[in-house]
């Protein structure tokens, strides 16, 4: 079941303004020497001071102007373990580990209902997820790359999925039978295990091409949205300019335009032992996969206090997409899907002394999750339990 924490309140203590952007950055999708799982190990634990400042947060509007804003934290118990991990064995270095586990969705049933229609892609080619009806969840170097902002970010979009109209009164009816059936409380292994289902027979890419020219339903389009305005954690800028860890690799958009459509919300990361099989899910773009809505699951290898470094296969594209896992509700017998990471990327790491490879994911701690709440709401009112 998911555990109510109570979480640390994260309140603006002034707000100045910097001066605008030069837009001038390239976007990187694959970040290299970062501080890895031996590196994490060895860095202190932040003091109140330091989390003042990491948590401060630049805001960039749509009309090129910029903003900083200090903030203050309060109710907060500093944890004295510092960043732990777990000791793993070495291991090969590749992108896709072993088989490609990763689904393409072309079936509406999945493309267009909840969780999947959660996913959104974003106009400097990551992908990223739905948490309010005007905020939508990244990864902060799609946007920024620790000195200055992307060129794409200065007139920032995001598309909403939507699905090419090829039907008639028929098909539409079936669309929303079929947004029962797939209603309450389906599991998204359901989902993989009647995709591979659908698959079998044939090499894997005779099944992608086949599936692909022989389906009734259309690839997704997308509507889409100018950005109001962004915020990013100060502690992101000082991460990659201190080529230190990518923990506040993360940002929030707000929409210009509110959506009417079922979001995600945010729940605090667990630890891997509290999570069923330590399996984590997500959906995004992959840009081997052009035009696809792309979905996977696995499990967790590693872990420290702000990082999941796990082996999940994903392809650059699909950076910014929510991680979430399904526990259920206290008390209840439903399921409840809550994000709880956002997918930073593949990253090259040191692990005794060595680079090694990961898929490496931002852990949403009880400190994050107040942040991006007051970021949502404007206050620390309905931010107070995670």
């Amino acid at each position: 079941t998911w555990h109510l924490k109570k979480i640390p309140q994260i309140v603006s203590k002034r707000t100045f303004s910097l001066d605008s952007p030069k837009f001038e950055a390239k976007t990187k999708l694959e970040l290299n020497s970062v501080c890895g799982i031996e590196c994490q190990r060895k860095l202190p634990v932040p003091s109140l001071s330091d989390l003042k400042d990491i948590l401060s947060y630049e805001t960039v509007f749509e009309n090129g102007t910029r903003t900083l804003t200090e903030v203050n934290v309060l109710g907060l118990v500093l944890d004295p373990a510092g960043n732990t991990t777990t000791q793993r064995s070495l291991r090969k270095k590749r992108q896709i580990y072993g088989t490609d586990s990763r689904f393409s969705i072309y079936d509406k049933r999945f493309m267009t209902n909840f969780p999947f229609n959660t996913a959104v892609k974003i106009s400097t080619g990551c992908s990223g997820i739905l948490i309010s009806p005007k905020h939508v969840l990244t990864a902060a170097h799609c946007l920024h790359n620790g000195k200055d902002y992307v060129k794409g970010s200065k007139r920032l979009r995001v598309g909403l999925m939507k699905t090419k109209s090829r039907g008639d009164g028929r098909k539409r009816k079936g669309a929303k039978r079929n947004r029962r059936e797939v209603s309450g409380a389906q599991e998204d292994l359901e989902v993989a295990t009647e995709l591979r289902r659908r698959s079998r027979g044939g090499g894997r890419k005779q099944r992608r091409s086949g599936r692909k020219e022989g389906t009734s339903d259309g690839l997704p389009s997308f509507q889409w949205t100018r950005v109001k305005s962004t915020h990013i954690p100060k502690g992101w800028f000082k991460g990659v300019s201190g080529d230190i860890a990518l923990d506040y690799d993360y940002a929030v958009l707000e929409l210009k335009r509110p959506h009417k459509r079922k979001y995600m919300e945010l729940g605090i990361s667990p630890t891997i032992k509290m999570m069923p099989g330590s399996m984590i899910h997500f959906s995004g773009f992959d840009n081997d996969r052009s035009g696809q809505l792309v979905y996977r699951f696995c499990s967790i290898s590693d872990e420290s206090n702000d990082l999941f470094y796990q082996y999940c296969d994903a392809e650059p594209g699909s950076t910014g997409s929510g991680v979430y896992l399904r526990l259920k509700e206290p008390n209840k017998k439903k399921w409840k899907r809550k994000i709880i990471a956002v997918y930073s990327g593949h990253q090259w790491v040191d692990v005794n002394g060595e680079q090694q490879d990961y898929n490496v994911a931002v852990r949403i701690t009880p400190l994050k999750y107040a942040q991006i709440c007051f970021w949502i709401h404007g206050n620390d009112e309905n931010c107070t339990q995670g």
